[in-house]
């Protein structure tokens, strides 16, 4: 097998983050709220919804993956969206693996606010429109780590993504399948290069992350 040149590390490179950074926006468009509302609301079922969050938070990502291609298989459910080998389905995947992470974290955070902290909004007659950005100010520092924690999960994985997405050259083949494939056939070199890489992608966003989040406790 050849050795990948420069413009197909730089294609793989963007592809991995194209991938990642969808699925990251689409966990935290999803999970956010969720956290919040099962943080702050009281109900029937809760405590099971709760421990199907944190069972989530454990759930191999390989078996994440082989139900991602139950559904996307073409006698499946999602079938007829031929999302099969495709960027679109790895994207549900790690969707799927990030989003109890980033719930989880978020219901933590939002847990640990006194429980008198709506009643302050009331007695202070903050608008409603204002209460949610308010609440998001106060658990800043658990949704940075529920952000982190998060694209940790699916920037490093690659099991579900070697499922789902097949590792097809120029199409679905992002970093951490283009190391495991290397490995595999001994060009140890070219792993080696592209790991590089992969950890130099996660310290440089953990990096920005961090001066985020203590930048906003200064």
């Amino acid at each position: 097998m050849a050795e990948p040149r420069l413009a197909e590390i730089i294609e793989i490179t963007a592809r991995t983050l194209a991938v990642c950074g969808s699925a990251l926006g689409l966990a935290l468009l999803l999970g956010l709220p969720l956290g919040i509302w099962l943080g702050r609301r009281a109900f029937a079922g809760r405590e099971v919804l709760v421990s199907l969050v944190n069972a989530g938070m454990g759930a191999p990502p390989v078996v994440v993956g082989l139900a991602v291609v139950l559904l996307l298989w073409r006698s499946g459910p999602l079938g007829g969206l031929q999302w099969a080998y495709t960027p679109r389905g790895m994207v549900l995947a790690q969707v799927l693996i990030a989003l109890p992470l980033i719930v989880g974290i978020t219901l933590a955070a939002v847990a640990s606010l006194d429980d008198d902290w709506e009643a302050q909004l009331a007695t202070l007659r903050v608008p409603p429109r204002w209460r949610w950005w308010l609440l998001l100010r106060e658990i800043r520092t658990g949704v940075l780590a529920a952000v982190i924690a998060g694209l940790g999960g699916i920037l490093s994985e690659v099991g579900a993504v070697q499922m789902v997405g097949g590792n097809i050259a120029g199409e679905t083949r992002v970093l951490t399948t283009s190391i495991m494939m290397y490995t595999q056939t001994g060009q140890f070199e070219v792993a080696l290069g592209l790991a590089a890489v992969l950890l130099g992608l996660m310290l440089l966003l953990a990096a920005g992350l961090t001066a985020v989040q203590l930048g906003g406790r200064r």
